[in-house]
């Protein structure tokens, strides 16, 4: 019996069904139903009644009377973390693409370094491929993508999504009713942000080759203020670089999908403050005006 397992277990008691405890606490369903399943099968019986087409999780009586045993080894599970944060207080290795990094988790990273004051906090800047192989290998505790994909021992789940947007300089000058395909493809600086936002891109433009293009964001406001090209950001980043002037932006019909970002954990015990992490990261991430967290 683990700590996973009771955590696992006290959100369904909390929150009466299995996809809201899935969301609550950072994992997907299968994952979590298998640290239930885990968890009967080492207690000896059943916690949940379970019934064909039931929303709403019901306990069975050895499972209202397991309620506050797991209350107690949660609570004793705690102080004994305290003990040996007495002379440490661990390590968060976190693995973040390069945008996401640079725009979005500052804020998210001084904030839990306020909380956690004696903790020790590793960043590191990655492809979505990287990152993957860094959680999955236990290097990293824990994984922001945009290219999502199926690796073993790895849990993937949608964290926030949010618009694209065109933006240029300042005097640019675009129709009203923009579509793509009066874009000039020569004046583009190119990012290539996932998959989905390829495929778009493919559609509408082709094999034109930009006029920049570039693998990380590091280079890209000084390009596009110095000059009259266009490009396509996602919202959170044009809301960034708009607030430092010089920029505009502009309606764009038949736009590119949503970006969608994924939180990347992995399936063993993962670092305690993972969990805290992840709780700060979303109370951040939902005061930011350009976001849907999912």
């Amino acid at each position: 019996m683990t700590n996973l397992e009771i955590e696992a277990f006290l959100a369904v008691v909390r929150l009466g069904s299995i996809t809201a405890a899935a969301q609550a606490i950072f994992i997907t369903q299968p994952a979590l139903s298998r640290r239930l399943q885990t968890l009967e099968d080492e207690l000896g019986y059943p916690l949940f009644r379970r019934g064909k087409g039931q929303r709403n999780i019901q306990l069975t009586e050895e499972g209202k009377a397991f309620v506050p045993v797991a209350e107690r080894w949660r609570q004793l599970w705690r102080q004994s973390r305290e003990i040996a944060g007495l002379s440490h207080r661990g390590k968060m290795t976190v693995a973040v693409i390069g945008s996401i990094n640079t725009y979005l988790m500052p804020p998210v990273y001084r904030c839990f370094l306020r909380r956690f004051p004696g903790s020790s906090l590793a960043v590191t800047d990655q492809h979505s491929v990287a990152v993957y192989d860094l959680v999955a290998s236990g290097q990293a505790d824990l994984g922001l993508i945009s290219d999502d994909r199926y690796v073993k021992q790895v849990d993937t789940v949608p964290l926030f999504k949010e618009k694209m947007v065109l933006v240029s300089g300042e005097d640019a000058v675009f129709p009203e009713d923009l579509r793509p395909d009066q874009l000039d493809p020569s004046r583009e600086l190119r990012l290539p942000w996932n998959p989905e936002y390829n495929r778009w891109h493919d559609y509408w433009f082709g094999g034109a080759q930009p006029h920049v293009y570039f693998d990380q964001m590091a280079l890209l406001e000084d390009f596009i203020r110095d000059s009259d090209c266009w490009v396509l950001l996602p919202a959170s980043i044009a809301g960034a670089l708009l607030n430092r002037g010089g920029l505009r932006q502009f309606p764009l019909q038949q736009a590119p999908p949503d970006r969608i970002i994924y939180s990347v954990l992995g399936q063993k015990e993962e670092n305690m403050l993972a969990g805290s992490f992840m709780t700060i990261l979303k109370e951040i991430l939902a005061q930011n005006p350009w976001l849907e967290l999912l």
